[in-house]
């Protein structure tokens, strides 16, 4: 029987239309690179933004730790300023999915490779409440390693009282979202098309189902279960 549900946050549950992937492609390539969002997208999806952008670097055999740092440094600050003025929205129906999974007994986590501050940034704008429309927020700053590693959805776990990673399904737009529910023991790893990654890219990482939008994991959990 499920019991939780951790959903990534942007392109899975929350619309930025890629702001921090576009940042990242625009702090990097301000070092006199050119790489384009699909590149970003490719290898950065989904991961903690430091790791994302030495992912990136390394698309050009790049290892440069004081590189990666600095273009660190200048993305949060680029990042501040993007999210001062936008306009973050959920995706389609995602409060009334949450709703439905609850009246299901069904506990619903987000996480995401955002930072603490961002991630609550995020949630505030949009709306939700924790402890409400969601039950819990876990962070890339939250736990030692993000992911693929499963230690964000197992923090997830332990702060709703799941003991059993078979009770959990993980939802996300990203293959590293994929890996990191199948390196959990997830009873389901899902991806989304609605975000970072197409398709084809979701299916490298061999997730139990693709979906095109929220609401259509209510019939795969009704054929689970």
């Amino acid at each position: 029987m499920i019991r939780l549900i951790v959903f990534d946050m942007a392109g899975t549950t929350v619309n930025e239309d890629n702001v921090v992937y576009k940042t990242v492609r625009d702090a990097v390539n301000a070092r006199g690179f050119d790489f384009s969002l699909e590149e970003v997208l490719a290898v950065g999806a989904g991961k903690e933004k430091l790791q994302a952008i030495r992912s990136v670097l390394a698309l050009r055999n790049i290892a440069d730790e004081t590189l990666a740092q600095e273009i660190f440094a200048s993305f949060n600050q680029m990042l501040d300023i993007a999210y001062a003025s936008l306009d973050v929205t959920e995706q389609p129906q995602a409060t009334e999915l949450f709703k439905e999974l609850h009246s299901k007994g069904i506990q619903v986590a987000l996480n995401t490779g955002y930072n603490r501050q961002v991630a609550e940034n995020l949630v505030q704008k949009i709306g939700w409440k924790i402890g409400t429309d969601i039950d819990t927020l876990v962070t890339a700053s939250d736990v030692p390693n993000n992911r693929p590693h499963p230690d964000m959805i197992f923090h997830a776990m332990q702060q709703l009282g799941i003991h059993d990673a078979a009770e959990v399904v993980k939802v996300g737009d990203s293959g590293i979202d994929i890996e990191e529910g199948k390196n959990s023991g997830c009873a389901l790893s899902i991806g989304i098309t609605t975000g970072a990654q197409t398709y084809e890219q979701l299916s490298d990482a061999h997730p139990d189902y693709v979906i095109d939008q929220l609401m259509e994991l209510l019939e795969v959990l009704d054929q689970f279960n």
